[in-house]
């Protein structure tokens, strides 16, 4: 028994792949244990499987090759997907106003780090697969790591050659590159003078301005000009049409039924009404005046019930497409998705998970509940034909050679770029043919979190055995010097020229700052820190067009300057 043990956990100069299993389930329990250790409420999360796996590679550790290959290649895949599923469907919706201008800085950001790294490498002399290293480290970008190894392989092929590892000095420029950013943030709010509930507070104004809740408000019916019309022909201006009369309680009675398009208006009428705050004004105004009437809220023939999409034949059409008013006579008025609240407009798309508000007789929501489905288990379950549909595709996608004249082989999306741009685009339109995208939030964690911490135990195990030697040889106080100025500088970029030139509040600059070094301890530091999911949703703005900006710079920089 004891020689059974010995011989499964004992490291060998040729691995089994069932000790290579061990020893990468042993370095993801030690690294997520050593994670969870904070200094100051910051820890290094993840990144804690890769430290714990560099020094069993270190004391002899080693991994059977091809399974370590599998290891490695397929958390990135599992790990980028993930990310790409969270983010897919407010990554679109942020390309307006704020969102271009962060995404625009943050690009010019990762362009800033390659120029760096260039500047360094040409100055120092040091070989560029190791400075694409102390890059990758430096900027706390796994993916990009992952790029520069397949590109590396690929050259390596070509020119018969051999060059060093470059997660040897991903490895020791990382420690600066999250515990960095964080403290650069502290200092610019110092020097800012940021008060963080003022910023919290001008955030939420200008949110209310730019996007502004549904309102809902009762209008009595007073105008003579609306006495005998419809409802259609009142409300046919197109800037008037996504307004929802939800309820109508007829003049001198309590009775509240739901109106349709033909409802004819008389005076004293009581209408509900419920869309942007500004086209509500405009159509108070054209029927007659606010109401304080409680009667139409208080019938209990007519209920507002919130219904969770969970029925593929509700998903993926409009909602003039499901034209709940005449098959079911009851009407959406708003919609939830990803925790916000929107304006059910005729041409909004409805994805699985959505929830709707929906509004009619009780007997006819009961009938458009089993339409929709509106059932928990199913969300529970998430759909796997979809990940792996969307994972083949991925692959695919991230295999097409970019022939570029002067380099020795093409560039590719890669392993890492692919799968992230495909699952932006299943989840933005809801999935593939019937397959739908949702996930709900624990298995997306799970999925995004078993994947890197297999991608960084693997990369770990593999580069711990040269990391010492590589250490001494190159000088690695050197390297990280190397990294801190490469992490340092497009922050104080990031912070300089938001804050200064585009006036960008400072929560959504801490966010942009974790999002454009991909740094979840950055992002689990301004969580904590500020209190508010504003450096989130920045971090999520800027997060995919980052990654596949750095990902490509990596393998550039490789193909650019490798001798």
């Amino acid at each position: 028994m004891f020689q059974f043990l010995k011989d499964l956990l004992y490291p060998t100069a040729d691995p089994t792949t069932a000790q290579t299993i061990v020893f990468v389930a042993a370095a993801v329990t030690g690294g997520v244990l050593l994670g969870r250790l904070k200094v100051a409420k910051v820890g290094i999360g993840a990144a804690g499987v890769l430290f714990v796996g560099l020094l069993m590679g270190h004391l002899g550790y080693g991994l059977h090759t091809e399974t370590m290959h599998y290891i490695r290649d397929f958390g990135l895949i599992l790990f980028v997907y993930a990310v790409g599923l969270q983010v897919g469907p407010s990554f679109f919706a942020s390309l307006k106003k704020d969102g271009l201008v962060m995404n625009g800085i943050a690009v010019t950001a990762v362009f800033i780090s390659f120029l760096v790294a260039w500047i360094i490498m040409r100055s120092t002399g040091t070989t560029a697969e190791n400075m694409a290293g102390i890059m990758t480290g430096a900027v706390t970008n796994t993916p990009s790591l992952g790029a520069a190894k397949s590109v590396l392989k690929e050259v390596a092929a070509v020119k018969q050659g051999t060059y060093a590892d470059p997660a040897n000095g991903y490895a020791i420029a990382y420690p600066f590159g999250a515990v960095g950013e964080i403290l650069l943030i502290i200092l610019f709010m110092k020097i800012f003078k940021v008060k963080v509930k003022d910023e919290q507070q001008r955030f939420e104004e200008k949110r209310q301005k730019d996007y502004p809740h549904p309102s809902v408000v009762k209008c009595r019916v007073t105008n003579p000009n609306a006495f005998g019309k419809t409802l259609g022909e009142l409300l046919n201006k197109e800037s008037l049409k996504d307004v929802i009369v939800t309820r109508i309680k007829c003049s001198g009675t309590t009775k509240v039924s739901t109106p349709t398009s033909a409802t004819v208006l008389k005076e004293r009428d009581v209408l509900m009404l419920v869309g942007l705050p500004d086209d509500v004004d405009v159509v108070v105004t054209m029927l007659g005046r606010v109401s304080t009437d409680n009667f139409i809220t208080s019938d209990e023939e007519i209920e507002s019930r919130d219904i969770t999409v969970t029925k593929n034949n509700a998903t993926q059409k409009s909602l003039a497409q499901l034209n709940m008013e005449s098959a079911y006579g009851v009407k959406i008025t708003r919609i939830f998705r990803g925790g916000m609240e929107l304006i059910a407009t005729r041409d909004f798309v409805v994805h699985m998970g959505d929830t709707l508000r929906v509004v009619g007789p009780v007997s006819e929501l009961k009938s458009a509940e089993q339409f929709l489905g509106n059932s928990r288990h199913r969300l529970a379950e998430p759909e796997l034909a979809t990940i792996f549909v969307g994972i083949i595709l991925g692959l695919i996608l991230g295999s097409i050679p970019l022939a570029i004249p002067g380099l020795p082989v093409p560039v590719k999306l890669g392993i890492a770029a692919g799968p992230l741009l495909v699952a932006i685009f299943i989840s933005r339109y809801g999935g593939v043919a019937h397959l739908h995208s949702y996930m709900n939030q624990s298995a997306a964690w799970f999925m995004r979190d078993f994947g890197i911490a297999l991608f960084f135990a693997a990369v770990g195990i593999n580069a711990g055995k040269t990391l010492y030697e590589s250490f001494m040889a190159n000088n690695g106080w050197w390297w990280l010097l190397y990294g801190m100025a490469i992490t340092s500088i497009p922050v104080i970029f990031i912070a300089l020229v938001g804050r200064l030139v585009f006036k960008i509040n400072f929560l959504q600059i801490a966010g942009m700052i974790g999002g454009t070094y991909t740094s979840p301890p950055t992002l689990a530091f301004c969580n904590g820190y500020f209190k508010g999911d504003v450096p989130a949703q920045a971090y999520a703005t800027v997060y995919p067009l980052v990654t596949i900006a750095r990902i490509l710079a990596a393998q550039l920089f490789i193909l650019l300057f490798l001798q």
